[in-house]
């Protein structure tokens, strides 16, 4: 619990509204493609064959579409960042793991490690001084 106090102290005074914004355009991000896994079917099915074989691989996919949009909102508003940042790691090295085993896609697989990075970025630093976060412990 020390260490997060350190990071909240650290980030809010290091803050940045350039950083808040791609905050919320990494929110924006997984929720959409939390949409675009549910409209097209047929494409899930052929990004999740890879991981048909894999004990556990359907819960994996059943938790892909909630995730994507529940830690997509709470990233946005920046409400529990470093938690839902933390619940999109599977899926994210998932992502990037779809890619060598199944057929290779580059756009694919640019866009999952830089979401990644900025995912492991914002477990560091977290929701910033323009979050829900922020907010309520100023008004402890």
């Amino acid at each position: 619990m020390g260490l997060i106090k350190k990071l909240n102290k650290w980030a809010n005074a290091h803050t940045y509204l350039i950083l808040d914004l791609i905050r919320v355009l990494l929110g924006i991000v997984f929720f959409v493609k939390g949409i675009e896994f549910m409209t097209h079917h047929e494409e899930m099915e052929r990004l999740a064959a890879p991981f048909q074989n894999i004990p556990g691989g359907m819960i994996l996919l059943h938790y892909l579409i909630p995730a994507h949009f529940v830690g997509g909102i709470l990233i946005v508003v920046g409400l529990l960042t470093r938690w839902a940042a933390i619940a999109q790691l599977p899926l994210l090295f998932g992502a990037v793991l779809t890619n060598f085993l199944g057929q290779m896609d580059t756009n694919n697989l640019m866009l999952a490690i830089i979401v990644l990075i900025t995912s492991l970025f914002f477990i560091i630093y977290g929701s910033g001084k323009h979050s829900v976060d922020y907010y309520l412990k100023m008004q402890q």
